[in-house]
């Protein structure tokens, strides 16, 4: 599968996600710049974490409008798998990709740490390899990481079975324990934890 690594001003983790895609698992990897106004022939778009443009006015505000995110809208509208990690997940959410909003955590408080999740459906192509119940555990560093959704949204994420990841211990306040969702059609996924993080028995 050929993967692209979008690249804001601030990102800070696109070269580990890059790292991981072609260093770790061995496939076509390249970086998207945010003023590309297309994706070539990328299939999974990896929406990384850090603070794009600064967080300035909110987290994701100012990226949901660059260039690529519109590029990265029509891909996803037309199947194209996309995955936003942290920064990425909180972009996704302002491009209105996938439902709710990542707020301050409860203790207002940025948190590094790592936290057990639990796999709450294999049904996804981003968790397909995964048994229900499993728990896996990935570190977290957000300071906006509280996952927000008004209860029928909760509802409906929860009766579509599109949480796919939740936290065994709740770090954050998320609504529902929510660590990780996907979008209607499954081929959106935002989460939290780094799992670019938690690939090398040494460094993680």
């Amino acid at each position: 599968m050929k993967f692209g690594v979008l690249q804001f001003p601030g990102s800070n983790c696109d070269q580990d996600a890059y790292h991981v895609l072609g260093q770790v698992l061995g496939q076509p990897v390249r970086y998207i710049w945010h003023k590309e106004h297309t994706l070539g022939d990328v299939e999974c778009v990896v929406v990384p974490g850090g603070f794009s443009y600064g967080d300035y006015l909110r987290t994701g505000a100012i990226a949901r409008f660059s260039p690529a995110m519109k590029a990265v809208a029509t891909h996803a509208r037309a199947g194209g798998l996309v995955i936003g990690i942290c920064n990425g997940f909180q972009i996704l959410c302002e491009a209105h990709l996938l439902p709710g909003a990542l707020i301050r955590n409860r203790g207002l408080q940025f948190i590094c740490d790592w936290v057990k999740l639990r796999v709450e459906t294999a049904d996804s192509p981003f968790t397909n390899r995964c048994r229900p119940g499993q728990i896996l555990r990935i570190p977290i560093a957000h300071g906006e990481g509280c996952y927000f959704a008004e209860p029928a949204v909760i509802r409906q994420l929860e009766r579509t079975d599109r949480i796919l990841l939740r936290y065994v211990d709740n770090p954050n306040g998320s609504v529902a324990d929510i660590a990780g969702i996907c979008n209607e059609t499954r081929n959106v996924f935002g989460l939290m934890p780094h799992p670019e993080h938690a690939v090398d028995p040494l460094t993680g």
